[in-house]
């Protein structure tokens, strides 16, 4: 049974904690900054942020006031939509790093393949923007690299041009979205996959099947979630402002799901809506 301590090991072999705390939604202010905080305080060693949910700052603020040492967190940020070519990887990478107050990220990743502003050359962008990525991977200022929401045709364009492959694919993975031809794919050319949204953006709460599975094993529905994504090999970044829930979700490693309703939860398709394609999306 995995425990609280253990780690993914990615391709060019750095560890990442099992669990992230993730932070999409979270208010870039006291409440933003004492999430983090509550989240370190309760064993959190691996934080997930990104340019586009605007509070990198949180992050630097939380490590100043509690203290923890930078090189006991793994940190992740990903790269905006509007920052797709090498000069703004590189520009918005730095600015990153500012706000974030560390000279280095453990995990940088695109954010989005097919951003509306690069629609009609996405493929040349991401290639422009993976290049930057790559000579700051050998520059020792990022210690691993990967993509977020990339489908199988997305990651193919990718690896026409690139010379390091990504390392993680962090997509949308929860209760009844499974995503296995993604899921699939990502691990054949050696990746990581990270769920964001692993409580179903709240709506799991309301889901019948769900509620009988807590019942049955004396735990909330958040944890039987996140419980979930790591018997299914996924890397879960679950989110929430309040301390006892943040502490309650890393208490996941004394209790196992039956195979059987390992399968009941993936078969709940649909439960909490299925995931924006990344071709399509208005951003």
């Amino acid at each position: 049974m995995t425990n609280q301590n253990d780690v993914y090991k990615l391709a060019n072999g750095v560890e990442i904690p099992c669990i992230g705390f993730g932070m999409w939604q979270t208010p870039d202010d006291e409440t933003g900054v004492n999430a983090v905080k509550s989240a370190i305080r309760a064993g959190y060693t691996h934080i997930d942020t990104a340019q586009a949910y605007g509070n990198e700052d949180c992050v630097r603020i939380a490590i100043e006031e509690t203290g923890v040492d930078r090189k006991d967190l793994f940190i992740t940020t990903k790269l905006w939509n509007s920052n797709h070519s090498y000069d703004l990887t590189m520009s918005s990478f730095e600015e990153s790093l500012k706000k974030l107050g560390t000279d280095y990220v453990d995990l940088f990743l695109i954010h989005w393949p097919n951003p509306a502003a690069f629609r009609d050359h996405w493929q040349k962008a991401n290639a422009e923007s993976w290049k930057a990525m790559e000579e700051l991977y050998e520059e020792g200022r990022i210690r691993a690299i990967g993509i977020s929401n990339f489908r199988p045709h997305h990651i193919d364009a990718l690896l026409e041009t690139a010379k390091i492959k990504p390392m993680v694919n962090q997509i949308r993975l929860c209760p009844g979205e499974t995503q296995d031809e993604i899921v699939d794919y990502s691990r054949a050319q050696g990746m990581i996959l990270e769920a964001y949204s692993p409580l179903g953006t709240g709506k799991i709460f309301d889901v019948p099947q769900m509620k009988e599975l807590s019942q049955k094993y004396d735990r909330s529905i958040a944890q039987i979630c996140i419980r979930w994504s790591l018997q299914r090999g996924y890397l879960p970044l679950p989110k929430s402002v309040t301390p006892s829930r943040i502490e309650e979700n890393l208490k996941v490693f004394d209790f196992e799901l039956e195979e059987s309703d390992v399968r009941l939860i993936e078969g709940l398709t649909g439960c909490v809506g299925l995931s924006s394609n990344p071709d399509s999306v208005p951003f």
